[in-house]
C-alpha cells in the first residue's frame, strides 16, 4: 500500500508539474503576450538552460548565441531532418526545427543543458517549438496584413491630392482597380472627422466600416487628429453623423455637394464646418448654404472679370495651369505648411507656385484685399471652365471689381454684414478695416489705431461670432468680410498690375 501511495503522489507531482509549465506557455499565446522573444526567454528559464532561436545564416532571431555545427543547422533547415539530440564536450543539446511563412526558410531553436533532458525538459522543448511557430507565422501574417493597409492607405491619399490639384482623370484611374466605381460620379461631398491624434487610426477605421468601404476615407496629412473622408452617396453623412453621435469627443464637419474637380473647395467647406460643429450638441455641421458675394453679382460680368484676371495663365500648359491653380486655391484657405501636406510636396513647392501665380497676375499675395480678390477670381473660375472648356469665353470687354461690387444686392448684403458691427461700443469695424487693411498684421493696425496690439486681436476675435465668420484663420469667411468692405467703400480695390516686376514670369515693361 505504501509503495502505491508514493507511486500515486509522484505521478499526481509530475501531473501537476506539466500543468503548471503547460498553463505557462500557453499565456504565451494570449493577445497581450504574443512575443517570441519573451517565450524563448521563459523556455530558457524552465528547462534551465540557454536558448537560442537562429536561421539558416546563422542569424540570431531571439535568445543567446550558442556555437552550432553547421551542417547540423542545415540539415534540419533543409528538412533533412525534423530535429536532433547530442552531447558534445558535456553539452546536452536539443535542435529543433521551427517552419516560418514563406518564403522565409526554416530556423532552428536549439536549447543548451549542463544536464542530460529527462521527459519534462523535451517536453518543453517540443511544445515550445510549435508555440514559437504559431507565433512567427501570426506576426507574418501581421506584418502582411499592416503592409496592405498601408498600401491601401497611400493609394487613398494619392487619390485625394490627385483630386485636390483637379486632375480628376488620373484620380479616377487609380481609384478604378482597387475600389471600381468610387469615383464613377460628377460630384461628392467631403467630411472632416476629428477626434485626438491617438484616436486617429481606429476612427479612420471606423469611418470604412461606417461607410462600408464605398467612400475615400484618409487620414488627413497636415491635421494629425483629422479623417477626410470623401463619397458620392447621400448616406455617407448619415452614416458618419451616427458614427458621430456615439464616439465621445469626436465632431463632423460636412462640405456642400461639388464636382470632383473642386474637391479642394469642398475640403475648406468641411474644415468651416467643423469649427461650427464643435459647439454643437450633435457634434456634426454640414457647410451653410449662406449667401455668399459672388451670388449676387451679374454671372456674365462675374466671368468676363475673371477670365480676364487670370487670363495671363491661359498661355501655360493645361496641366501646369491647373497645378497652380489648385496650389493658390489651398495656398489662399491654409497655411504654406499644412497646403503642403495635403497635395503631399513641400512647403517650398508650395510658395515657389503661388509666387509664379503673383508674379503672372502681377498682384501681391501679402495684401489680404489680392488674397480676396484672386480667391474670388478662383471661385468664379470653376465654373467659367466648365461653361468654356478652351478657358477664352466670347464676351464683351471685362468688367472691373469695383464694377462687380457695385451692384444694390452686393451693397446691401455688405451693409447688412457689417451692420452687425455698429452697436458695438468698441467700433468693432473700425478695428476690422483698419486690420485688414494692415494684411492681418495685428501690430500695424494697432500703431495706425493707437491702441495696444491684443486689444487689436480681442476686437476681431469678438467680430467673429457677431459676423459668424472665422477671420483670424485665413481662407473663405475672411476674403468674404474683406469684400463686404470693398463693396461698401471702406477699402482701395487691390491692384493687380505689376507689383511683382522682378519674377522670371513677369510682363516685360518698356
Amino acid at each position: 500500500m505504501a509503495g502505491r501511495e508514493d507511486g500515486t503522489r509522484q505521478r499526481a507531482a509530475a501531473a501537476g508539474g506539466h500543468d503548471e509549465w503547460a498553463a505557462e506557455l500557453l499565456d504565451h499565446l494570449r493577445p497581450a503576450g504574443r512575443d517570441v522573444r519573451r517565450v524563448v526567454t521563459w523556455l530558457a528559464s524552465a528547462a534551465h538552460a540557454a536558448v537560442s532561436l537562429q536561421d539558416d545564416t546563422g542569424r540570431l532571431l531571439a535568445g543567446t548565441r550558442t556555437p552550432l555545427d553547421g551542417g547540423l543547422v542545415a540539415d534540419i533547415t533543409s528538412g533533412r531532418i525534423a530535429s536532433a539530440a547530442l552531447e558534445d564536450r558535456g553539452r546536452h543539446l536539443r535542435l529543433v526545427r521551427v517552419e516560418r511563412v514563406h518564403p522565409a526558410p526554416a530556423a532552428v531553436l536549439a536549447v543548451t543543458r549542463d544536464t542530460p533532458f529527462d521527459r519534462r525538459a523535451a517536453d518543453i522543448v517540443t511544445h515550445t517549438a510549435q508555440v514559437v511557430e504559431l507565433l512567427l507565422a501570426g506576426h507574418a501574417s501581421a506584418a502582411a496584413g499592416h503592409r496592405l493597409r498601408r498600401a491601401s492607405s497611400d493609394l487613398r491619399l494619392a487619390i485625394l491630392q490627385l483630386l485636390m490639384v483637379e486632375d480628376t482623370v488620373s484620380a479616377r484611374r487609380v481609384a478604378a482597380g482597387l475600389w471600381p466605381g468610387l469615383l464613377d460620379t460628377d460630384t461628392a461631398c467631403v467630411y472632416v472627422v476629428e477626434s485626438s491624434p491617438e484616436e486617429r487610426d481606429r476612427l479612420a477605421e471606423e469611418c470604412l466600416t461606417a461607410t462600408g468601404e464605398r467612400a475615400l476615407v484618409v487620414r488627413c496629412p497636415a491635421m494629425d487628429g483629422h479623417v477626410i473622408v470623401l463619397s458620392p452617396r447621400e448616406a455617407a453623412g448619415r452614416q458618419l453623423r451616427s458614427l458621430v453621435g456615439r464616439l465621445p469627443g469626436v465632431f463632423l464637419g460636412g462640405s456642400a455637394r461639388q464636382s470632383l474637380a473642386r474637391t479642394a473647395t469642398a475640403y475648406g467647406q468641411a474644415v468651416s464646418a467643423l469649427a461650427v460643429a464643435r459647439f454643437r450638441p450633435e457634434k456634426a455641421a454640414v457647410y451653410a448654404e449662406r449667401t455668399h458675394p459672388e451670388r449676387l453679382m451679374d454671372p456674365a460680368a462675374l466671368h468676363g472679370w475673371t477670365a480676364h484676371v487670370l487670363r495671363p495663365l491661359d498661355a501655360l500648359p493645361h496641366h501646369t495651369r491647373a497645378e497652380l491653380l489648385a496650389t493658390t486655391r489651398l495656398g489662399l484657405e491654409f497655411t504654406a505648411v499644412n497646403s503642403a501636406k495635403i497635395l503631399g510636396v513641400s512647403r517650398n513647392t508650395v510658395r515657389a507656385r503661388m509666387d509664379r501665380v503673383e508674379a503672372l497676375l502681377r498682384t501681391d499675395f501679402t495684401g489680404l484685399t489680392a488674397r480676396a480678390t484672386v480667391h474670388l477670381a478662383l471661385n468664379a473660375q470653376a465654373g467659367l471652365d466648365q461653361h468654356h472648356p478652351d478657358g477664352h469665353p466670347d464676351r464683351p470687354a471685362p468688367a472691373r471689381l469695383t464694377d462687380l461690387l457695385a451692384g444694390p444686392a452686393l451693397r446691401d448684403w455688405a451693409g447688412g454684414l457689417l451692420g452687425r458691427l455698429e452697436p458695438d461700443a468698441r467700433n468693432l469695424r473700425r478695428t476690422l478695416r483698419s486690420w485688414i487693411a494692415a494684411g492681418g498684421n495685428a501690430e500695424r493696425a494697432a500703431q495706425a489705431l493707437g491702441m495696444h496690439p491684443q486689444t487689436v486681436r480681442e476686437h476681431v476675435r469678438s467680430a467673429e461670432p457677431v459676423l459668424e465668420r472665422q477671420l483670424l484663420a485665413a481662407g473663405s469667411d475672411l476674403y468674404e468680410v474683406v469684400l463686404a468692405h470693398l463693396a461698401a467703400g471702406d477699402l482701395d480695390e487691390p491692384p493687380l498690375h505689376g507689383t511683382k516686376p522682378g519674377h522670371p514670369d513677369s510682363p516685360v515693361h518698356g
